[in-house]
C-alpha cells in the first residue's frame, strides 16, 4: 500500500507518522511519500519519519520529494494538509479582522474566507494532477477550511473525503471522563466542519445509553473549561458544542481577548521553530510532547481509520467525516457538505441518519451553509463583489459597513494570492 502526504514538510507530519507506525496492522503502509517544496523542512521530517518507523519495527519505506506527480504516482490514497501562505498569512488572518470588531480566526469569519480564497484553487490544481497520476487514489482532505475545500473537491468530481480531528478529540475526552474504552463511546455529531454539536453521547455504540445528561451534570464545568464557554451554557443547551462555537456564542469576549494578547498564529510560529529544532536531533525517534500543543490531537488515528476504510481494510466502519449531505440534514441542499457520522467503505462515505436538529442549531447551520456556498463561488470565480457577498452572508459579519471594510482589508492583505485583484 502506498500513501502520499501533500504538505509532508508540515510540523504536523510526525503526528501522522506516529499513527502509521503504531497502527500498521490496521493500515499496512509499504511506502509513505512525503511531498513538499520546502526542501530543508522536508529533509528534517523525512529523516525523523524513518527513525520513527524504525523504532516501531515498521519496515515501510519513507520517501521524500518536491515533485507532486512523482510522489503520488501509483498511490492508493493522498492526504492533503496545506497552509497556503504559511504561518505569516495565518497571523494576518487573525489580526486584520479585529480592526473591524470581528473575530480573527483562520477557519471562520473573514480570516477563514481569506484562507479559502488562497487555498481552494491550489488544492483543486493538486487534485487534478493527482487524478492524472493516480486516477484511483482517494483524496483525504485535512486542509482548512475543510468543509469548503471538500465541497470544492466533490463538486469537481474528485474521490474525496474531508477529515477533522474535533470529533475524535471529544470522543477521547468523554471516554476518559466516563472511564470507558473510546470504541464504546458513540457521538451523535452533527453540523458543519467547525460548527458542530454532540447531540448525544452514547455508551456502548449507536444504540447505547445516552449519557449526555450525566456528562454535563457531573463534568460540565471541566468540559466547558476546555471549550472556554460558561458551564451554564452547556446546561441550557443540553448538548456539547465544539470549541469553534465559542466564536459565535462568545464573540465579543473573544475579540477582546484577541486584541489583548498575541495571535494563535504567532504562538504556533514559535512552537514550529522549536519543533523543527527538535526534529533535527538525530537521536529523536518519537513525536515530542510539544507537538500535542500544536493542535491536531488524534489526527493520526482518525486518518488511519479513514484510509483503512476507504482502502477496504475496515469496510463498513463508522467515522465522523465531511461528505456530501444527500438529505442527511433535510433543510440543506443535497450538495452541501456536512460533518456527521458516516459508514465508510471503498465506495466512499455514506452519511448515517442523524437526530432532528433543534431550530436553535439548524438556523446557524443553514446560515453558515449559505455563506460557504458564496465563499466557494468567490474562491472559484473571484471578484470583489463575490467576496463582499460572502462576508455579508457570514453569521460573524452580517453588517453592510463591516462587510465593506473587511472586503477591502481581505483583498489588501491577500493581493498576491488573488489573480483578479
Amino acid at each position: 500500500m502506498k500513501l502520499a502526504v501533500v504538505g509532508g514538510g508540515s510540523t504536523y507530519t510526525p503526528e501522522l507518522v506516529d499513527g502509521f507506525a503504531r497502527l500498521r496492522e490496521t493500515l499496512p503502509v509499504d511506502e509513505l511519500v512525503l511531498i513538499d517544496p520546502a526542501a530543508e523542512r522536508l529533509d528534517l521530517i523525512g529523516a525523523l519519519a524513518r527513525r520513527m518507523f524504525a523504532r516501531q519495527g515498521h519496515d515501510g519505506r519513507v520517501v521524500t520529494t518536491a515533485r507532486l506527480e512523482e510522489g503520488v504516482q501509483g498511490a492508493d490514497a493522498v492526504l492533503v494538509q496545506l497552509r497556503v501562505g504559511g504561518q505569516a498569512a495565518r497571523q494576518q488572518d487573525e489580526t486584520w479582522p479585529l480592526d473591524c470588531g470581528c473575530v480573527g480566526q483562520e477557519t471562520t469569519g473573514a480570516g477563514g474566507l481569506a484562507k479559502a480564497l488562497r487555498t481552494v484553487p491550489v488544492v483543486l490544481d493538486i487534485a487534478e494532477r493527482v487524478r492524472k497520476a493516480a486516477p484511483d487514489a482517494w483524496i483525504i482532505d485535512f486542509t482548512n477550511p475543510v468543509g469548503i475545500v471538500t465541497r470544492a473537491l466533490l463538486q469537481a468530481g474528485h474521490r474525496a473525503v474531508g477529515l477533522c480531528n474535533v470529533a475524535i478529540h471529544l470522543q477521547r475526552t468523554f471516554a476518559r471522563l466516563l472511564d470507558a474504552p473510546p470504541a464504546d463511546v458513540h457521538l451523535e455529531h452533527v453540523g458543519l466542519n467547525h460548527l458542530t454539536w454532540e447531540l448525544g453521547v452514547r455508551l456502548g455504540g449507536p444504540g447505547g445509553v445516552d449519557v449526555t445528561p450525566k456528562l454535563i451534570g457531573e463534568h460540565g464545568a471541566r468540559i466547558a473549561g476546555e471549550l472556554r464557554l460558561p458551564p451554564e451554557l452547556l446546561t441550557r443547551l443540553g448538548v456539547v458544542p465544539s470549541y469553534y462555537l465559542r466564536y459565535y456564542y462568545a464573540h465579543d469576549r473573544v475579540v477582546r481577548e484577541q486584541r489583548e494578547g498575541p495571535s494563535r498564529g504567532a504562538q504556533v510560529a514559535g512552537m514550529e521553530a522549536e519543533l523543527l529544532r527538535m526534529y533535527a536531533d538525530p537521536a529523536l525517534d518519537t513525536k515530542p510532547e510539544l507537538l500535542s500543543q500544536r493542535g491536531g490531537a488524534y489526527y493520526s488515528e482518525a486518518a488511519v481509520a479513514l484510509a483503512a476504510s476507504l482502502l477496504g481494510g475496515a469496510a463498513g466502519a463508522v467515522q465522523v467525516v465531511n461528505t456530501v449531505n444527500r438529505g442527511t440534514l433535510p433543510f440543506l441542499p443535497d450538495d452541501a457538505v456536512v460533518e456527521v457520522q458516516a459508514e465508510v467503505t471503498a465506495e466512499g462515505a455514506r452519511p448515517l441518519p442523524v437526530p432532528e436538529l433543534d431550530p436553535l442549531f439548524a438556523g446557524l447551520v443553514a446560515h453558515t451553509t449559505a455563506y460557504e456556498r458564496l465563499a466557494l463561488e468567490a474562491a472559484l470565480e473571484g471578484g470583489r463583489e463575490r467576496v463582499f457577498r460572502a462576508l455579508l452572508a457570514h453569521p460573524l459579519v452580517g453588517q453592510y459597513d463591516r462587510a465593506e471594510k473587511l472586503t477591502d482589508a481581505l483583498i489588501a492583505h491577500n493581493r498576491e494570492y488573488l489573480p483578479w485583484a
